[in-house]
């Protein structure tokens, strides 16, 4: 599949509304959240005036003129928080782009950025029966702790 990867823009910013809620893991059987659950301030953390905090940083891919795939991050008490200086990590895809390394490569991509910028250290919270928690291992990330539903994993820089 042919696709480039580049950063966000900041007129696609709405865009995050898009791939945060494609983020949502569903497992199977169970029917999808309708999407105003984007409105909850656990969920909103991830997008709230994106762009305004230091450590916010986006990159995308694109398939000729659409963005297809996210990946972000920025310092927030989420899911993944670790500590006041490791930024939380997010990625999404359309489901119809998965599969095809996009998701790879975008996480390879921010976090080769994020080295360079001199961030130490990446965090993302990830549920056990999610399938990205096999290549959130390939590129790099280990599990630090977990609950009965997720894995808290971290990706140290300074060893990618």
């Amino acid at each position: 599949m042919d696709y480039r990867i580049r950063e966000l823009r900041k007129e696609e910013v709405n865009l995050l509304e898009n791939f945060i809620y494609e983020a949502i893991f569903i497992p199977d059987g169970v029917k999808a959240p309708p999407r105003e659950i984007i409105n909850q301030p656990e969920i909103q953390i991830y997008i709230s005036e994106f762009g305004k905090g230091i450590s916010d940083y986006c990159l995308v891919a694109q398939v000729q003129e659409q963005v297809v795939g996210a990946v972000w991050v920025r310092i927030m008490n989420d899911y993944g928080h670790v500590d006041d200086e490791t930024p939380s990590l997010a990625i999404s895809l359309y489901s119809e782009y998965r599969g095809h390394g996009i998701g790879t490569n975008l996480m390879n991509e921010i976090l080769q950025s994020l080295k360079n910028k001199g961030c130490k250290k990446v965090s993302l919270a990830v549920q056990k029966a999610n399938y990205a928690y096999k290549m959130y291992q390939k590129v790099g990330f280990h599990v630090i702790d977990q609950n009965d539903e997720e894995y808290i994993m971290v990706c140290d820089l300074s060893k990618n």
